[in-house]
């Protein structure tokens, strides 16, 4: 048994569904503090997360990630137990093998071998783990951002471990993520007998051309970096249950995946002119989940390709395609952030899996990494 495979089998085996972390940071800081880190827990609200870092005073290389892991889902649909990791035709199986305790019990294969080689390096090394990821990710990585920003403790260079391959490790890796920006609208109508129109207003009916009017706008067209914007609607709800009474209101829950060719404010007052278009009488309320980021150019993109290639003998993609992860809350402190980590075609599911092959591979891709850094930074 590696010692990569003994790492996640460890991490698997336990139940850190959010915002649970069933002792995967103590036992993750253990394994740290024998490298030499120096622990710093991070607990905010019932949130546990983890600060960890080797080296004081030069440039900083940080690996974030989160041990908490989604719902499994019926057990029934199962092939495995998701909480006893099975290998199975090649797969790892269980929840959390793919997103993302396999990145992280190979990041920290990665950092022994680079010590025991670098026990001096020329650059400092960190760990960022969260609990709160999976979750309203409001007491996670943000928080702890917030303390390293207040004692300037800068991090130069930032990989996210998150699922990001199309099929086998090092396929893709994501420079950026798009923004995401959700919306609750509320439309208000006056609530009567379906015989009497007249009497009535139908927040439904009033709605329809408005709704439609905002799904077929181009808000734009990308980027070199970036698909164009989109915008879907994800619930409609209205209406008493009764066949013969109108609704009072309606309620539309809509989310924007936007590129760096938009800001909030734009995309609001976007909206807003639609909306007053048809005179409709409505509530919005906004909530930002992220703002768009991306690293362009710079020495992890590079450390990156090349480790990529030495690890896989492939040429990887660069993406910023997919939805949010905490690298969100780290770019904007002036990090190159990356995020590269196994196949994400099961990630949330039942039977959700990493091919074992994957796993040497991750730590060879970050061993890479670590070596390319100490060597040019």
């Amino acid at each position: 048994m590696s010692k990569v495979f003994e790492y996640a089998k460890n991490l698997l085996s336990r139940e850190s569904v959010t915002p649970e972390d069933a002792g995967c940071q103590d036992w993750l800081a253990e394994k740290l503090s024998n490298l030499g880190f120096i622990n710093e827990p991070m607990q905010f609200g019932k949130v546990k997360n983890l600060w960890s870092r080797y080296g004081k005073d030069k440039k900083l290389f940080v690996f974030a990630g989160h041990t908490d892991v989604v719902p499994t889902g019926p057990l029934a649909s199962w092939d495995t137990k998701p909480f006893s990791p099975t290998i199975k035709n090649g797969f790892l199986y269980a929840r959390g093998a793919a997103d993302m305790k396999s990145s992280i019990a190979a990041m920290l294969v990665a950092f022994a071998q680079f010590l025991k080689y670098n026990p001096e390096p020329k650059i400092d090394l960190g760990v960022l783990i969260t609990a709160d990821e999976e979750g309203p990710a409001i007491d996670g990585t943000v928080k702890v951002i917030d303390v390293l920003e207040k004692r300037k403790e800068k991090i130069d260079w930032c990989l996210v471990g998150e699922p990001t391959a199309r099929n086998e490790a090092g396929d893709i890796v994501k420079n950026g993520r798009r923004g995401s920006l959700n919306a609750d609208l509320t439309i208000n109508g006056v609530q009567g007998h379906v015989a009497y129109p007249h009497l009535l207003k139908n927040p439904v009916h009033q709605a329809v051309q408005a709704l439609a009017n905002l799904t077929s706008t181009a808000w734009d067209n990308g980027n070199k970096f970036f698909p164009p914007t989109s915008l879907q609607i994800s619930n409609i709800n209205a209406g008493t249950g009764a066949t013969n009474v109108t609704p009072e209101t309606l309620e539309v829950t809509f989310n924007f995946r936007f590129s760096t060719e938009q800001t909030v404010d734009s995309l609001k007052a976007k909206t807003k002119n639609i909306l007053d278009q048809h005179e409709l009488d409505y509530k919005i309320d906004w909530f930002l989940s992220g703002s768009p980021f991306i690293t362009k150019t710079g020495i992890l993109l590079d450390a990156a390709t090349y480790a990529i290639d030495k690890a896989c003998a492939i040429k990887t993609e660069i993406s910023t395609t997919g939805g949010t992860s905490d690298g969100r809350f780290i770019a904007p402190t002036g990090a190159q952030v990356l995020e590269l980590g196994p196949s994400n075609a099961t990630i949330h599911k039942v039977n959700e899996r990493i091919k074992l092959a994957d796993l040497d591979k991750l730590v060879n891709i970050y061993a890479h990494i670590l070596e390319y850094l100490n060597s040019n930074a």
